[in-house]
C-alpha cells in the first residue's frame, strides 16, 4: 500500500447528479492507497465567491479546481485533491472543494444542506467563504450551520431528554475559518484597530432582544460559537480591479495581482499549513486516507437511505473494517518475520519459542497501533488464536525438519554397520563386542553433528529400538561369552534402553514446560499491551471531555458577560451532565481496567489452552496489581 499520494489534478469525490449524491469509485481507490494520516481542508460558500482559487493556492497551483467567470456554478458535488503536506512529513493534505451554495438552478435546497454537512463531517479545517463583510446578510446566508442539528448525529442512541445530541458536536467538529473576499472596510471597532479574529468574534456576538426575528438572527451565531471552539478569520482585498484579469484569474501571474491580496493569500496558506489539524474522530482516532474513504461511503449511504449521518455508527463501521485489516496485517507480519528469521531445524525448542515471542510481540504492537474500538477485545482474541495456530505450524515444520535431518545423518553414519550385519561380520566369536564398539562409534559421531534440533533424541531412540533384536541375536550367537556374561550384557542393554526412554520423557516434559512458559509470556504480552492501549484511550477520552467542558464553560461565561443570563443558565444542564460523566470516568478508572484485563486473561487462557493453575495465576496476579492501586 502506498503511504501517500500526489494527484496531478482534482477528481470528483462525491458526485451530485440530479440532486442524488454518490461516491466516485475512482476517488475511493485513490484514498484507499493512502495509509498516511490526512489533514482535510474543506471549503464551502455561495457560488461564484472564489472558493476554488483559494484551494488551488493551497495545492500550490494556479490551475486544478475549476474556476469560472460566469454566473453558473462550476463545481458540482465535492471535488478532492490529495497532495503531500508541505510542512507535516508523512501526512497527506486532502483538499475538498464543494459546489457553490445557493445555486439558483437547484430545485431542492436540502441538497445544499447535505453538501454543507458532509464538508463539516469530513474535514479537520472547515473554511467558509463569503463576500464583502460579515454582516446580518452574511450570517443569514450561513443558515446551513443551524440545520446541522437535524443533519448530523453524534450518538446512535438518544441522549437524556434535557441534553441535546448537538452538545457533543464540539468534540469532533473541525476548526472554523471564515474567509471574507473583496473586503473593503477598515478593521476598526469603536475607533480602535482590531484584528481579523476580533472582527469575526464581534460579528458573532448575540443581538439583545427576545422577538422571533432577533432570535432567528442569533441562531447561526449561537451555532458557530457552540459547535466550533477554534475559530479564525481572514479578510482579502479584491485580487485586481481589472475585470478581464478577474475573468481569467487562473492565467494571471502573481505580479498582476494586488500586493495586499498576494500577502493575504500567502498568510492564509501559511496558517492552514501550520495550524490545520490532522483529521481525528472522537477520542483521538487518527483518520488516514483509507479511513476517510470509508467515512465518505458511510455518510453518503446514510443520506441516500433517508437516515441522518451518525458519527458513532460511522466509527463502528470503520472499526469493524480497520480491526479486521489490523488482524490481517499483524498476522502477515508474524508469518513474514518468522519465515525470514527462523532456520530449520532450530538447535533447541527454546530458540524457536524466543523467535515466536519476539515476532508475536511485534505483531501485537502492529495490531494495537492499527486497531480501535475493539469491543470486548474480539479482534485481539482472534489474533491470539491465529498466532497460536501459526506458531503450532512452525513448531510442526521444525519437528519435521529436525526428524528428516537427523534420520539422514543417522542413515549416513550407520551405513557401514548395516552392511556389516548383512555380511555376517558380527556372527563370529567376539562379534558382540565388535558390534557394541561400532554402535558406540555411531552414537558418538551422531551426537557431534551440530543443530540436529528437537527430534535428535527421538530419532536416535528409534534407531536403538530397531537394533535391539539384532543386538540380542548377535549376543546369543557369540560363543566366546558364557551364559552368565550374556545375561549380564542383556540386562545392561535393557537398563540402557530404559535410561534412554527416561531421557526422552524428560526432554518431552521440559518441552511442555517451555511451551507453557511461552504461553504465559504471550498472555502477559497481550495484557500489558492492552493495558497501555486502554490507558491511552482513556486519557484521550478524558482530555476530550475536559476540552468540551472548558469550551462550554467559556461560552457560558461569555453569554453571562454579554448580558444573556437566561441563555447562560440554560447551559447548566449539559454542563452538569458532562461534569457527571467526567467524575464517573475518573472514579471508575482502576476497577474498569482491572475488570477488562481479568476478563481478557481468562478468555486468552482458554484460547491458548494452557493449564489454568500456571497461566491462571499470572492472570490473577496481573489483575490484582490494578486493584491495589
Amino acid at each position: 500500500m502506498a503511504s501517500g499520494h500526489n494527484m496531478m489534478a482534482p477528481i470528483c469525490l462525491v458526485e451530485n447528479n440530479n440532486e442524488q449524491l454518490s461516491v466516485n469509485q475512482k476517488a475511493l481507490q485513490i484514498l484507499n492507497k493512502i495509509s498516511q494520516p490526512v489533514v482535510v481542508v474543506a471549503i464551502v460558500g455561495l457560488y461564484r465567491t472564489g472558493k476554488s482559487y483559494l484551494m488551488n493556492r493551497l495545492a500550490g497551483q494556479n490551475h486544478g479546481f475549476a474556476l469560472g467567470s460566469t454566473v453558473q456554478s462550476e463545481t458540482k458535488g465535492i471535488w478532492m485533491w490529495c497532495v503531500p503536506h508541505p510542512s507535516k512529513p508523512k501526512h497527506t493534505l486532502v483538499l475538498l472543494d464543494t459546489e457553490g451554495l445557493g445555486d439558483v438552478e437547484k430545485g431542492d435546497p436540502k441538497n445544499d444542506s447535505w453538501i454543507f454537512a458532509l464538508a463539516v463531517l469530513l474535514s479537520s479545517s472547515f473554511v467558509y467563504n463569503s463576500m464583502s463583510t460579515i454582516n446580518h446578510q452574511a450570517l443569514e446566508q450561513l443558515q446551513y450551520v443551524t440545520e446541522l442539528t437535524e443533519l448530523i448525529r453524534a450518538k446512535a442512541s438518544p441522549s437524556p431528554e434535557e441534553i441535546k445530541d448537538s452538545s457533543e458536536f464540539v468534540s469532533f467538529f473541525p476548526d472554523f475559518i471564515w474567509s471574507v473576499r473583496d473586503f473593503t472596510l477598515e478593521l476598526k471597532l469603536n475607533g480602535r484597530p482590531i484584528t481579523e479574529d476580533e472582527y469575526l468574534e464581534n460579528a458573532l456576538k448575540l443581538i439583545p432582544g427576545i422577538n422571533p426575528k432577533v432570535q432567528m438572527s442569533n441562531l447561526p451565531r449561537e451555532c458557530i460559537r457552540h459547535f466550533f471552539p477554534k475559530r479564525k478569520c481572514f479578510v482579502f482585498d479584491r485580487p485586481t480591479n481589472d475585470k478581464e484579469l478577474l475573468a481569467n484569474i487562473e492565467n494571471v501571474t502573481e505580479t498582476q495581482l494586488d500586493p495586499n491580496f498576494q500577502e493575504q493569500t500567502k498568510n492564509f496558506c501559511s496558517y492552514v499549513f501550520s495550524q490545520a489539524r490532522t483529521k481525528t474522530l472522537r477520542e483521538g482516532i487518527t483518520v488516514t486516507g483509507k479511513r476517510l474513504g470509508t467515512l465518505v461511503v458511510t455518510y453518503v449511504d446514510a443520506i441516500n437511505s433517508g437516515a441522518v449521518p451518525c458519527l458513532e455508527n460511522a466509527v463502528t463501521t470503520l472499526a469493524q473494517l480497520e480491526n479486521s485489516a489490523a488482524v490481517q496485517k499483524a498476522a502477515d507480519h508474524y508469518s513474514e518475520q518468522m519465515a525470514r528469521r527462523v532456520r530449520f531445524p532450530t538447535d533447541t525448542l527454546q530458540e524457536l519459542l524466543e523467535l515466536h515471542t519476539a515476532c508475536e510481540r511485534e505483531a501485537t504492537e502492529i495490531f494495537m497501533e492499527h486497531s480501535f474500538k475493539d469491543e470486548n477485545q474480539e479482534f485481539q482474541k482472534k489474533l491470539v488464536e491465529i498466532l497460536k495456530n501459526k506458531k503450532e505450524t512452525f513448531l510442526l515444520q521444525n519437528e519435521e525438519a529436525s526428524a528428516k535431518y537427523c534420520q539422514a545423518k543417522l542413515d549416513q553414519l550407520s551405513t557401514a554397520l548395516l552392511e556389516s550385519i548383512s555380511a555376517g561380520i558380527f556372527s563370529v566369536p567376539g562379534g558382540h563386542k565388535l558390534y557394541l564398539e561400532t554402535k558406540e562409534r555411531i552414537e558418538r559421531d551422531y551426537w557431534q553433528v551440530p543443530r540436529k534440533g528437537v527430534k535428535a533424541n527421538e530419532v536416535f531412540q528409534k534407531f536403538l529400538q530397531s537394533q535391539a533384536a539384532i543386538e540380542k541375536s548377535i549376543l546369543q550367537s557369540d560363543k566366546v561369552l558364557t551364559d552368565g556374561e550374556k545375561a549380564i550384557a542383556e540386562e545392561r542393554a535393557r537398563k540402557r534402553a530404559a535410561e534412554k526412554e527416561q531421557e526422552l520423557l524428560r526432554q518431552q516434559l521440559q518441552e511442555q514446560q517451555l511451551q507453557m512458559k511461552a504461553q504465559e509470556r504471550s498472555l502477559q504480552e497481550n495484557i500489558v499491551q492492552l493495558k497501555e492501549k486502554l490507558e491511552r484511550e482513556r486519557e484521550n477520552a478524558k482530555r476530550e471531555q475536559q476540552m468540551m467542558l472548558d469550551h462550554k464553560l467559556k461560552v457560558q461565561e461569555e453569554l453571562l458577560k454579554d448580558g444573556f443570563k437566561k441563555k447562560s443558565e440554560e447551559m447548566n444542564a449539559e454542563i452538569n451532565h458532562l461534569k457527571n460523566i467526567i467524575d464517573s470516568t475518573r472514579n471508575d478508572d482502576t476497577p474498569w481496567l482491572a475488570r477488562t484485563l481479568d476478563k481478557l486473561g481468562k478468555e486468552l487462557t482458554s484460547i491458548l489452552s494452557a493449564p489454568a493453575n500456571l497461566v491462571g495465576n499470572v492472570v490473577r496476579g496481573l489483575g490484582s496489581l490494578f486493584k491495589k492501586k
